[in-house]
């Protein structure tokens, strides 16, 4: 089915620049990531990279559909997308160049319902070779209008909403140091996209104990939110099937290849196992039930990334994801560490793209807007990424007590952040939630009531 490339050349200041496949193209496009310079991947200077743009924009979406960055033959995932696309999605862009596709975004008359009908026909490389050819506003004005509704306890995606998921870590997976998170979180108005705990202690016990607590909690003050607790998936179906414990939401992290998934223990015939598992024992009323988290340079840091760039590995990793209509995906954009992405810009660059890729490929977005503190990015250009984000219309970003996590060790959202951020550009939360802050005296719309952040007012 796959054939090979036409010659990929272009001249730039009188000097022939020529790319051995549409895969190198992609990676010499890219912006400046310290990962493609670690797998030396990356263009040597700036005009090499300018003409791999130009390169690219001459790039049909036929042509990138029948090259994928790992073949066919040699990877599931590239199998799941090529199997499942949507011909008639894809029909009515096939002809278009990656430089076409761009402006067609762009187009103040293509709008979120068509980005939406056109989304199960897009290609995870399609979605990565448009994004490196577009600025960050670009990213933002596109991703902003790509609306992406889904359901749990809440409905999450709507215009004019910011979400957060409430991330009480604790060193020692106490159970009551968790809850004690959790309502100082719900009481800063936080949490409607989940109550997500990563446990330090991976085994079901430990996983059902917690979320027998968070369901208590939650049912106790009404809360129309979502839990889960990040164990590995195989974790989580033994606490779901064998110890018969409440189960909003099933996570697991993914990667962009076959090779990085098996990584992470995980194959698709595992995750639809447990998607399987899931529809069937849910403890939410919607039809979502998946949870998945990702990040830029996850595949090079297991050698699984097959030469290719970390923006279109990421990308194939929401080509996986929306296999299982997911309630969230969330990248961890500057958590894999400064290897991958060294500093605030690229940190920032990454999540805009990440961002921007998941919702055209039909996701609903999160991104935890983080660092690790050996990266080179400080508080402020943290927080600018947040409110960046919040007008891109990211579906929602963590929190956390002092955007400080003490079991990771990282920086990232505060309690206190989300209300801002709403405030700021005015936002709101979930319909669901946000009735229930009004009922409960936490806060009057976007803005903060006499009570927030009171803690006496949950149970």
């Amino acid at each position: 089915m796959f054939v090979a490339a036409v010659e990929l050349a272009a001249t730039i200041r009188g000097t022939r620049y020529r790319f051995a496949s549409i895969k190198e193209v992609l990676a010499k496009a890219n912006p400046p990531k310290s990962g493609d310079a670690l797998a030396q991947i990356a263009a040597r200077d700036d005009v090499e990279r300018v003409a791999a743009r130009a390169v690219l924009a001459d790039v049909t979406l036929h042509e990138l559909r029948e090259h994928p960055v790992v073949p066919y033959e040699q990877d599931e995932l590239t199998r799941v997308v090529e199997d499942t696309l949507d011909e008639q999605a894809f029909r009515a862009v096939r002809h278009l160049t990656v430089g076409q596709l761009r402006e067609w975004l762009l187009d103040g008359a293509t709008t979120g319902p068509t980005l939406r009908a056109v989304a199960p026909g897009l290609t995870p490389e399609m979605a990565a070779a448009v994004c490196k050819l577009m600025s960050n506003l670009d990213l933002m004005t596109v991703g902003a209008r790509c609306e992406v509704v889904v359901r749990a306890n809440g409905t999450l995606g709507l215009p004019g909403r910011l979400s957060s998921r409430v991330q009480p870590n604790h060193p020692t997976d106490d159970v009551e140091g968790i809850l004690a998170s959790t309502r100082e979180g719900l009481a800063y108005g936080c949490g409607d996209a989940v109550i997500g705990v990563n446990p330090a202690t991976d085994s079901a016990e430990s996983t059902a104990a917690i979320l027998r607590a968070l369901d208590d909690l939650l049912k106790r003050n009404e809360v129309p939110t979502q839990h889960c607790v990040l164990s590995h998936v195989t974790v989580q179906l033994r606490a779901l099937t064998e110890l018969g414990c409440p189960m909003d939401l099933m996570f697991q992290s993914l990667a962009g290849t076959e090779a990085a998934n098996r990584a992470f223990g995980i194959d698709v015939a595992l995750l639809d196992e447990a998607w399987a598992a899931m529809k069937e024992r849910t403890t939410n009323r919607g039809p979502n039930v998946m949870y998945f988290e990702t990040g830029q340079g996850s595949a090079l840091s297991s050698a699984a990334h097959h030469g290719a760039d970390q923006v279109t590995i990421e990308a194939r990793a929401y080509g996986f994801a929306r296999r299982y209509r997911p309630f969230l995906v969330n990248t961890v954009v500057g958590f894999i560490g400064p290897e991958y992405l060294e500093d605030g810009p690229q940190i920032s660059r990454a999540a805009l793209e990440d961002h921007f890729m998941g919702k055209l490929l039909g996701l609903p977005m999160g991104c935890d807007a983080c660092f690790t503190y050996h990266a080179s990015m400080g508080q402020d250009e943290l927080e600018s990424l947040k409110v960046l984000l919040g007008a891109a219309g990211c579906c929602y970003l963590m929190s956390l007590p002092v955007g400080d996590d003490i079991m990771l060790n990282y920086q990232s959202t505060s309690f206190h952040d989300i209300p801002t951020v709403r405030r700021l550009l005015g936002k709101r939360a979930t319909p669901e939630f946000d009735a229930w802050l009004a009922a409960r005296g936490i806060a009057d719309g976007p803005a903060p009531g006499p009570r927030f952040g009171d803690v006496g007012v949950l149970r």
